[in-house]
């Protein structure tokens, strides 16, 4: 899918940290996958960029002249907190960013990227994913396939999507989101017996880190990083 999910500054990007010990664990099981690191994860990083900072809005708080979004849906960071300042950080390096759409697209990318793998649809998850983590997603599926098995995943509501953490360096931004959500996650074998997981719907707290070159020709933000919360 060439159309993004996040697009000028919607778009999303990391690299390698904890793959060794982890990876034949991370192989083995969606949790495993979703749930530990599977990228290069770094300090918090800076947010991306996005559209939306046209005229400020009405009340919206303002830093060195310029203005957060007046929040809708999703909460973002008190731009006068010191992640409010990374933020603004990223907003004056690329006014096209835009914290609240940003997790709008975060959300989207959730959603699209846990029912891409739990269907074992690659070409979803190339999209979407840097290198590192498509190749230990892939691993993942791959092992799966091999054993027969199929993962069943229903992402029931995402109580909470919460920027965590973010951090610019030099052009290259990322942002920390932590996702609360109740979902049913289960294995099934060949016979359709349960292998791990459950049907009963569990709250899961993931932590995931997006990033982008900012300025780059791709607008895609991209999971770096993803582990349990």
């Amino acid at each position: 899918m060439q159309t993004s999910i996040f697009q000028n500054g919607s778009g999303f990007g990391i690299g390698l940290v904890l793959f060794g010990a982890i990876a034949l664990f991370l192989v083995l099981r969606l949790r495993s996958v979703l749930g530990k690191r599977v990228g290069f994860e770094k300090p918090p990083v800076p947010p991306g960029q996005m559209p939306g900072f046209g005229a400020p809005p009405a009340g919206a708080p303002i830093i060195d002249g310029k203005a957060l979004p007046a929040q809708t849906g999703r909460p973002v960071p008190d731009p006068h907190s010191a992640l409010g300042e990374r933020l603004m950080r990223i907003v004056n390096a690329d006014p096209h960013f835009d914290p609240p759409k940003f997790l709008e697209g975060a959300e989207t990318a959730f959603r699209a990227i846990v029912t891409a793998f739990a269907a074992g649809d690659r070409a979803t998850l190339k999209n979407l994913l840097n290198d590192n983590v498509y190749q230990t997603f892939d691993a993942a599926i791959a092992a799966r396939e091999a054993a027969g098995e199929r993962h069943r995943t229903e992402i029931k509501s995402i109580l909470s999507a919460v920027i965590e953490d973010a951090e610019l360096l030099g052009t290259q931004a990322a942002v920390i989101v932590r996702f609360t959500s109740d979902q049913v996650n289960v294995t099934l074998d060949s016979a359709g017996n349960p292998v791990t997981g459950t049907e009963a719907v569990t709250e899961l707290v993931d932590l995931w880190t997006f990033e982008h070159v900012l300025g780059g020709k791709d607008p895609t933000w991209r999971l770096a990083a993803a582990r349990s919360g």
